[in-house]
């Protein structure tokens, strides 16, 4: 296992809460969303700025779709995003969904274009929220119920592997997935995180079907090996609150990672004035294209 301090500033623009990086394959944009400063942002390698999009509510995560377009996990749904105006239309959302206890966090789509969405508390309450699964035409479906704080999702490369964090768990979960029909079964624990310190957060997966986790008050983002469970790289950054990790740029070799400020003391901001801002690494593979929504 090798330590290296990789991680540097890409982007100095500050979010309370910087979540849900994803490379739009069409676009050849990264986004990301600043979850409670209630944005959208954007921005393209080589050009030395940022779009910030605003929204009307808490945005948990955004995902391409198939058509080159975006969708947004707003905090009472699902929402097409307009990529000109800015503007949001509303999609779907789950039926249980109550937008008055819980908001979206992370999500991901399968390879089979079908969106896989978590929930959490608004006050972080545990087990109040799930994990559905959405398919193109809106139509959702409850996966897991009980969950505290849906985070990080990843696919096997086969397809037939899901990896899922419940953060409070402090563990990496796997799941037997058939792709036909998107069912999960043979629920267990691939990787015990529990002697690491922070919470795990999102996650990505590598071309070599290596695990990375981003950490909440760990201060790092880890490679695992999700099936010997063995831990392979850390890259330390400046800041505690890290979030999440995607793969972008034009040969997916850039680890790019979002961090937050929220929760931090006076004392705390002041010794990590780069909170909140966006990272990017070189860590010597490259990762896969991001999954699209088929709808």
């Amino acid at each position: 296992m090798s330590t290296r301090s990789r991680a540097s500033v890409f982007r100095s623009v500050p979010s309370i809460l910087g979540e849900g990086a994803v490379w739009h394959p069409s676009r050849q944009s990264l986004f990301w969303v600043d979850i409670m400063g209630r944005k959208i942002l954007e921005t393209t390698l080589g050009q030395d700025a940022t779009r910030s999009r605003p929204v009307e509510a808490l945005v948990g995560a955004v995902i391409p779709t198939a058509a080159g377009g975006l969708l947004a996990l707003l905090q009472d749904g699902v929402h097409r995003v307009d990529l000109d105006t800015g503007r949001t239309t509303f999609f779907t959302r789950p039926a249980e969904h109550d937008a008055t206890r819980v908001r979206f966090n992370d999500a991901k789509c399968d390879p089979r274009g079908r969106l896989w969405a978590g929930t959490m508390s608004l006050d972080e309450s545990p087990r109040q929220g799930a994990l559905y699964r959405i398919t193109a035409d809106g139509t959702s479906r409850c996966m897991r119920e009980q969950v505290s704080i849906s985070n990080g999702l990843a696919w096997s490369l086969d397809g037939r592997t899901l990896y899922y964090i419940d953060s409070p768990t402090r563990a990496v979960q796997a799941f037997d997935f058939d792709p036909d029909t998107g069912e999960l079964s043979r629920a267990r624990i691939a990787i015990d995180l529990s002697q690491q310190q922070g919470f795990p957060d999102g996650c990505t997966i590598d071309a070599e079907g290596k695990l990375w986790i981003a950490f909440w008050d760990g201060w790092c983002v880890m490679r695992w090996d999700p099936v010997s469970a063995r831990l392979l790289d850390t890259v330390r950054l400046p800041v505690s609150q890290v979030t999440t990790c995607t793969f972008g740029g034009p040969k997916l070799d850039t680890l790019f990672i979002t961090t937050a400020a929220c929760k931090l003391t006076a004392d705390q901001q002041k010794a990590q004035p780069e909170a909140g801002f966006l990272f990017a690494a070189n860590v010597g593979t490259h990762g896969l294209a991001a999954d699209a929504f088929a709808g």
